[in-house]
């Protein structure tokens, strides 16, 4: 019976901490010798972290900024940063967000790990578009998907259709400079056609009424 080659915590540590995870099939590909009974066992003595089934990462990197954002593409892909997060991300909203909200042409589907709690709510292929790399402080060599501004609004009143009325719109608490100076209204006008929906065009016309 062949016997696995050992490979140090060390070495492994120092091959897989810049990419900030892995996954198993990562490993696979890195060492098809590495004996995966290591991962459970460096996961039960607090050496790398469970992010979900099959995906991992290294304690030292919790305090990192912005690593959520760039794990929560990663772990549950395809998907971006939208709704809530991005609001709080380019200062849409006066408060911030727990949670990391993305959307994904998957399943809806949450995980939770001590990075934090990931969230991603489904969008029909067709309309996973709006969505832009901003490298993240993290590390220069990283990108993170996060949709514009006008795509993260559109994917929330897309995805919240409760939102009806202009008092229900009213109730986002948009900031108002944000919305007179950055908002791009042509952007946004452009993306309500992709939808090809009578109903987020009328909430859409509505939230421009609110806050333009």
């Amino acid at each position: 019976m062949e016997t696995k080659k050992k490979v140090s915590f060390l070495d492994f540590r120092d091959y897989f901490q810049p990419f900030g995870y892995f996954s198993t099939n990562q490993v696979r590909i890195w060492n098809e010798d590495f004996d995966r009974n290591n991962i459970g066992r460096w996961v039960k003595q607090g050496k790398i972290i469970l992010l979900r089934q099959g995906y991992y990462s290294f304690p030292s990197l919790l305090s990192q900024p912005d690593i959520t954002f760039y794990l929560a593409n990663k772990i549950y892909s395809p998907s971006y940063i939208s709704l809530e997060t991005a609001f709080s991300f380019y200062g849409m909203i006066p408060e911030g967000v727990v949670s990391v909200t993305s959307v994904t042409s998957r399943k809806t589907q949450s995980f939770k790990n001590p990075f934090g709690t990931f969230s991603y709510r489904t969008l029909r292929p067709e309309l996973f578009f709006g969505f832009l790399p901003e490298t993240s402080r993290l590390s220069e060599n990283w990108n993170v998907m996060i949709a514009t501004p006008e795509k993260a609004l559109l994917d929330f009143l897309y995805l919240n259709s409760h939102y009806s009325t202009a008092d229900d719109i009213a109730e986002l608490r948009l900031d108002v400079d944000f919305m007179s100076e950055i908002f791009d209204e042509s952007r946004f006008d452009s993306y309500v056609a992709r939808y090809n929906s009578k109903a987020l065009a009328k909430r859409a016309s509505l939230l421009k009424g609110v806050y333009l």
